[in-house]
């Protein structure tokens, strides 16, 4: 890898810690070249403490280390993205990341849907609200809606109409991340069980 540790004078580039299956940064270090050499020969993320002024292995003391999953260097050759997977919290403070956020999996619009669902069903007194009244009617109709859906999604299947089969798909999702927080789940309890059955195989 052509990593350029010369473009800083003292010969630091940033490091930028990634989770590897979250995809959450956790915090932001620098390595010189001996770091780096020590991170790839120990797969332990190890950077230059500028404050002690000598190379510190991320868990060194707390024994919350940093193992090394992937490096990869940007395209001015100047910054690494180094994914890991942490053990125990990130930063000296105690928690996940540095910037006191949980490092869990986030799934995009998805997560924010669930967000939604979970605002709308802690809100269930409101009238105008779908999900609220879905939660109101009980488990019974939550998958009952479920099951229609899922109907619907395979007959769409069987014909040529892609608009509809997507359209389908989307209401299929969306009543099933709702039975899911009617069960006390979030779609991220499925992820792991897919994950466990992955390293089976």
């Amino acid at each position: 890898m052509n990593i350029d540790f010369s473009k800083n004078t003292d010969g630091l580039i940033p490091a930028i810690i990634q989770d590897s299956e979250t995809k959450t940064v956790l915090m932001l270090g620098f390595m010189n070249a001996e770091a780096y050499q020590k991170t790839v020969d120990t797969k332990k993320v190890t950077f230059y403490s500028r404050t002690k002024q000598r190379l510190w292995t991320k868990g060194e003391e707390s024994g919350n280390f940093l193992n090394l999953i992937d490096i990869k260097n940007d395209c001015d050759n100047d910054t690494l993205l180094i994914q890991v997977k942490p053990e125990g919290p990130t930063c000296h403070k105690g928690t996940d990341t540095c910037w006191n956020g949980e490092n869990k999996g986030k799934y995009g619009f998805i997560s924010d849907l669930e967000d939604t669902i979970q605002l709308r069903r802690e809100n269930a007194d409101s009238e105008k609200s779908y999900v609220a009244s879905l939660f109101k009617l009980g488990m019974n109709k939550i998958a009952q809606k479920v099951g229609e859906e899922a109907i619907e999604v395979v007959i769409e299947a069987k014909d040529d109409n892609d608009d509809l089969f997507l359209g389908e798909s989307a209401d299929l999702l969306f009543h099933y991340l709702i039975l899911l927080q009617a069960k006390g789940f979030k779609l991220d309890d499925v992820v792991e069980v897919l994950k466990s059955r992955q390293k089976k195989n």
